[in-house]
């Protein structure tokens, strides 16, 4: 049993934490507070209209029933009051109930109303409602002080209305009790309908509600995509201002929605420009520098040790300086959106295969399902080996290689029904000491190398291969991550996902895998990716 010394006590910072995730948890989004509003108004309205009509229906009915009764009842005291004096206690009796509309009378004598000779005595034909059935204080309004008075009150859970008529020239008074059940079940009924009526507006309100906020938020909807679309890259996105120029409210927001979107393009784009300018001009001094560096590597025997030290050092830098020019330039041509998708009819699992011969630096082997052996999508085939070649290039640089390659067929499904549309996974596997939870998203960003990745060691890269990878396969609608090896051993597997996408015409699906070995040497690679040829380099935009 852990005894309270072992419990952890929390920290302010953890009771935060908590206190955050709570509000997430009961967080409402702008829509269902849009329709939650509505049906409170809805509702409260729905309650005050039923309160009130049930009240003013109330009143109405009692404020009638009290004026008809009270007229019967001074009508019907007249009638009494006129036979008190021969009357013999039956006869009154019979009297009282033959009187219309009278309810329950009640007839109350004094002493100066003598009853065949007996004592002041009451005279009832409804042996519930007795003298001991009247209130005290009204009793001695009418009876002590001769009032005639009108009462609502209950008895026995009963309600009731009571007409006191002090009858003249007499000690002897005349009530009539009158029962108003029916009014308290019409309004009891009135009041279950006005609340089954309340509960369906509510009901109503909460459609119309939902209704409304969508007509309502759909500007925001159209704002939400452009964000997306320009989170996605794509910087020419415009939300039209015509088409709120009228509204006072959204006319603003679109027009600094527009206003920033532009001033961000003009700075990614200057950005770029600035680096494809950069890296532009270096290349020419770079392939002088490599192009001597390579005629000292050609006389290295002649030169001193401390000197062939030296050059394989400079030859090094200048590689791995070659590599951040070159990937710079294409990054920046990214950032520009000057890259051009060039979808071929490609046979995938030959394409794959031929691919890791010509990044492989040994033997991988390739698995693919059978049922994609002859699938031929739509994808641009060299931008497919320079994904696969950034995975080579960084297992061999953490993990002394790649160990496997899969080809599957993926059909995202819940309970057997497809939720999305199908694709297909290539993944690399090694067997290095694995890729942390933390690092898994950080890695596909630019100039990141990880942990394993931040000291500049031989051959290390700068940074910029993987998230190159992720821009080429987000360019053909597909993504990259890096996951846990599926079988449980220890290492990474990196999955590039592409869409299915049926080519347009037939192309040949042979032709990258048929590349000889001298050919694959033209896709060299620069550290992380092959690289774009110097001589074959579009010059970047201006």
């Amino acid at each position: 049993m852990t005894s309270p010394q072992d419990v952890p006590a929390q920290t302010p910072e953890t009771e935060r934490r908590s206190v955050v995730r709570l509000q997430r948890a009961i967080q409402i989004g702008l829509r269902g507070r849009i329709v939650l509003a509505v049906a409170a108004v809805a509702m409260l309205l729905s309650v005050v209209l039923a309160v009130t009509t049930v009240t003013v229906a109330k009143n109405t009915l009692l404020t009638t029933r009290e004026q008809t009764l009270t007229a019967q009842a001074i009508a019907n005291a007249d009638t009494v009051s006129g036979a008190l004096g021969s009357a013999e206690t039956a006869d009154l009796q019979t009297l009282l109930s033959s009187l219309p509309e009278s309810g329950s009378p009640l007839l109350l004598t004094g002493a100066a109303v003598p009853l065949s000779g007996e004592d002041p005595s009451t005279v009832s034909v409804d042996a519930r409602y007795g003298i001991d059935a009247l209130p005290a204080e009204f009793l001695d309004s009418v009876v002590q002080e001769r009032n005639n008075a009108v009462m609502r009150f209950r008895f026995d859970g009963e309600s009731l209305l009571v007409v006191g008529v002090a009858l003249p020239d007499s000690n002897a008074s005349y009530f009539q009790i009158n029962q108003l059940g029916d009014i308290d079940t019409a309004i009891r009924s009135l009041g279950l309908r006005l609340a089954f009526a309340a509960l369906l507006t509510t009901f109503v309100a909460v459609g119309l509600g939902y209704w409304a906020s969508k007509y309502a938020l759909r500007p925001l909807n159209r704002i939400r995509d452009a964000a997306e679309s320009v989170a996605l890259g794509q910087l020419d996105t415009r939300i039209e201002y015509a088409d709120y120029a009228a509204d006072p409210d959204l006319a603003p927001l679109v027009a600094n929605f527009n206003d920033m979107v532009s001033a961000l393009q003009e700075r990614i784009n200057r950005d770029a420009r600035f680096a494809s300018d950069v890296s532009h001009e270096l290349r020419s001094p770079l392939t002088t520098l490599n192009a001597s560096i390579e005629v000292l590597q050609n006389t290295r025997e002649v030169l001193p040790e401390r000197s062939q030290q030296a050059l394989d050092l400079l030859s090094l830098d200048m590689g791995r300086f070659t590599q951040l020019v070159e990937d710079l330039l294409e990054i920046s041509r990214f950032d520009a959106g000057a890259v051009r998708l060039e979808l071929d009819a490609v046979a995938l699992v030959p394409t794959v295969e031929a691919a890791v011969r010509m990044v492989a630096h040994a033997a991988v082997p390739v698995e693919a399902d059978p049922e994609l052996t002859d699938l031929v999508i739509a994808c641009d085939k060299r931008r497919l080996v320079r994904i696969l070649a950034n995975f080579f290039d960084n297992a061999r640089k953490y993990a002394d290689g790649a160990t496997s390659v899969t080809v599957e067929l993926h059909e995202p499904d819940h309970l057997g029904i497809i939720l999305s549309a199908p694709t297909v996974r290539i993944s690399v596997e090694d067997s290095g000491p694995g890729v942390p939870e933390g690092e898994r998203d950080k890695i596909f960003d630019r100039f990141n190398r990880g942990d394993q990745g931040g000291s500049r060691g031989i051959d290390m890269g700068v940074g910029l291969g993987l998230a190159l990878a992720a821009e080429h396969a987000r360019l053909q609608g597909g993504s990259v991550w890096v996951e846990d090896r599926h079988d449980g051993g220890q290492g990474s597997r990196f999955v590039l996902e592409l869409p299915m996408m049926e080519p347009l015409e037939a192309d040949d699906p042979e032709d990258l895998a048929a590349v000889t070995p001298a050919e694959a040497e033209t896709f060299a690679l620069t550290g992380q990716m092959p690289a774009i040829r110097l001589d074959e380099s579009p010059d970047p935009p201006v």
